[in-house]
């Protein structure tokens, strides 16, 4: 009997091929599952010999494109810190001098307020050892650490680390304890060799010192903000360059002067488009200056630096003091006395030079907002100052360039007037306005709480409401000329900044303010960071009246347990469905969900009322008790709350990612059909998904 004959014996051809097709999407269905458990970091690690009895650990990981994983040096209250923890070094070997990084990117991240350092495409770390112990067979190290993208992983890389036979070790002494703490310097890696209460004891090495790596393995640094955005933003700022009392009369003059001296009516173009062009370059090579000074990656480093935002901010004090009249800012005569002379020879040098006395004498306008964007720029690294004088440059050069092709144009422009002067001093309030952010990221890099959310949205509504009363009318500056009645323009203008003003008022009181969410310090950097009467996140225990054991006030007041056990009883208790919120402490969506998507006035009362929210921190770094702590079938052990909840949403939703949102009925059993997870959304995605649960509840 061959194989399809036993085959039709013991089983009908219907029944085996339903069960073929059972298996095989059982099969795919696993497959798929297992999938979405990711690991974008791939680890090897190396041990190199050195001389004497010393050796240096290598580890170098692979990061997906577009993750990216955060170092040893990113500060507390920012994202998960790289934690390195050597596991047998007691008596075997001794740690020489720091661990070592390679290239990293530092920014500053505006939802935790401090300056977050990461990997990109590769990571490097080196740490040199003196093997103390010459029948040492491994060295086991432990990383642990987080990874993100839209979503973000905290995980978990065991190394041990086989020393070749080749080495040859000697037996020395090992240092004493008196000599092992002149060593120690402030960081995370940490030696686990003694019990974790033993914190005063705690080995660490961490250093800013960068490993060398080659150029081709140098992942190119993102930029914080896109090179259009900043190209538009630069455009707007020579446009409004414009309408300044020391650039708006040129127009007339230069363009009436191309057109007279110049033999033909073409030629005459021909000499304008030179000029524009020649303005252009000015500008640009500016912008390449400062990018050859500083460096195409040491901007982005040096803007998130104390001292240099401290720097920004008088400097666009200093400025926006200008714009409002109380000085000028003007480049030495003598420059402009030369430049002047040099445009008297004529021809294409002489154009230049025309340019380039146009540039020195409009200074004392354009100076202030070529700083400002250089400064906006200087945070993004990279080409971006470039960028950003082309963007100026070309909005100020182009009206040179139409007028000389369109003369006639020439006759609808408005007179000069004091309204340039108005233009000026706007520009002035602005610039004010925008120094304090440089001022509260220095504020905020060291914790000094001067300039909290509070305080920052007053001084912001109290410039505001001065630049109102201005363009009202009530209040006068320097250089300002009598006016009997303000312009409806003018009026629009006041109206606008009024509207302004009012809408920052609630943000004093918690209110988000969403259309500045980038300017403010984060709402949990403020003096009720719980928003005034407990509106906003709260971290009130079970003693606040009202609330069943085990609840908390969470984000906009949402009654929230962070343990599954206590959410699941009372969701029973009143028979609501559980949404449950795989979250992280040190998750920047996390924290954007929150304050963009549960705030919105369609989610937030569904959050409050009609579900059971448990929040699972799988960051949580206390420790379990003893006998609450086990090993899981894949031999991870699970020691921390955190390891709980991340092996919880592991095996039941295979995934390790949060955010991670999860709505369920009493027995555990998922709600959806078609999307039974959602990650980062919008709000009218995250809506129809959260009703859809609710409305499959029974």
């Amino acid at each position: 009997m061959n194989f399809n004959q036993y085959r039709q014996v013991i089983m009908p051809k219907s029944a085996w091929s339903r069960s073929i097709l059972f298996l095989l999407f059982f099969f795919f269905a696993f497959t798929k599952s297992n999938a979405q458990v990711l690991e974008p970091v791939k680890w090897t690690a190396k041990i190199e010999k050195k001389a004497g009895n010393n050796a240096v650990l290598v580890f170098d990981g692979t990061i997906e494109k577009d993750w990216h994983m955060y170092s040893q040096f990113t500060p507390e209250g920012g994202p998960l810190a790289l934690e390195i923890a050597f596991k047998n070094q007691k008596g075997n070997y001794e740690l020489v001098g720091k661990a070592k990084e390679g290239k990293t990117r530092t920014a500053f991240n505006d939802v935790f307020g401090v300056n977050e350092t990461f990997f990109e495409g590769k990571a490097h770390i080196t740490q040199e050892i003196k093997i103390i112990n010459p029948n040492l067979k491994t060295v086991d190290v432990e990383f642990d650490f987080q990874v993100c993208k839209e979503v973000c992983i905290n995980s978990n890389k065991k190394f041990s680390i086989a020393i070749p036979s080749s080495f040859k070790m000697e037996e020395v002494p090992a240092l004493t304890e008196s000599k092992l703490d002149e060593t120690k310097v402030a960081g995370i890696a940490v030696d686990t060799a003694k019990k974790a209460t033993d914190s005063a004891k705690t080995q660490v090495v961490k250093s800013n010192i960068e490993e060398p790596i080659s150029k081709a393995d140098m992942p190119a640094p993102a930029p914080s903000r896109s090179l259009w955005s900043i190209f538009f933003l630069a455009f707007l700022g020579g446009f409004a360059a414009l309408f300044t009392p020391c650039v708006f009369p040129m127009i007339p003059m230069t363009v009436s002067f191309f057109t007279k001296q110049s033999k033909s009516r073409a030629k005459g173009i021909r000499n304008a488009i030179i000029y524009g062009i020649s303005i252009i370059a000015i500008y640009v090579i500016l912008g390449l200056i400062v990018t050859k000074i500083f460096g195409a990656d040491a901007l982005n480093a040096l803007s998130t630096d104390v001292w240099f935002n401290l720097i920004f901010f008088v400097i666009l004090v200093i400025f926006a003091t200008s714009f409002l009249g109380a000085f000028e800012i003007m480049l030495p005569n003598s420059w402009a006395n030369k430049a002047d002379q040099q445009a008297d020879k004529g021809g294409l040098i002489g154009i230049l030079f025309m340019a380039l006395a146009l540039a020195i004498v409009s200074f004392s306008c354009t100076g202030p907002i070529v700083g400002t964007l250089l400064v906006e720029a200087a945070s993004n690294g990279g080409i971006a100052p470039i960028i950003g004088m082309l963007g100026f440059s070309l909005a100020l050069a182009l009206p040179f360039m139409l007028f000389a092709m369109f003369p006639g144009w020439l006759n609808s422009l408005p007179k000069s007037g004091g309204w340039l002067n108005t233009v000026k001093v706007v520009l002035g309030f602005l610039e004010l306005a925008l120094a304090f952010k440089f001022l509260s990221n220095a504020d905020l890099v060291l914790q000094l709480h001067f300039l909290e959310r509070e305080v920052f949205i007053a001084i912001w509504i109290a410039i505001f409401a001065a630049l109102t009363l201005y363009l009202f009318g009530k209040i006068t500056l320097p250089h300002d000329s009598p006016i009997q009645h303000i312009s409806v323009g003018r009026l629009y203008l006041g109206l606008l900044t009024l509207i302004f003003t009012v809408y920052l008022i609630p943000g004093l009181w918690g209110a988000p303010l969403k259309l500045i969410s980038a300017f403010p310090p984060p709402p949990q950097y403020s003096e009720s960071p719980f928003g005034v009467g407990g509106s906003g996140h709260s971290n009130a225990s079970a003693d606040i009246k009202g609330l069943p054991a085990g609840a908390e006030l969470g984000p906009h007041g949402i009654m929230v347990f962070h343990d599954y056990e206590d959410g699941l009883a009372y969701a029973k208790e009143i028979n609501k469905p559980i949404m449950l919120d795989f979250t992280g402490y040190a998750c920047v969506n996390c924290r954007k969900m929150e304050n963009n998507v549960w705030s919105d006035p369609a989610v937030l009362p569904i959050l409050k009322n009609e579900v059971v929210l448990i929040s699972l921190y799988v960051d949580d770094k206390r420790e379990l008790p003893k006998e609450e702590q086990f090993v899981t079938k894949a031999g991870d052990e699970i020691i921390t709350v955190g390891d709980k909840w991340t092996d919880f949403m592991i095996s039941k939703y295979k995934t390790n990612t949060q955010l991670l949102y999860v709505i369920t009925d009493l027995e555990g059993n998922n709600l959806h059909d078609s999307k039974p997870t959602i990650s980062y959304v919008g709000v009218e995605e995250y809506l129809k998904w959260l009703k859809e649960g609710i409305a499959n509840f029974k």
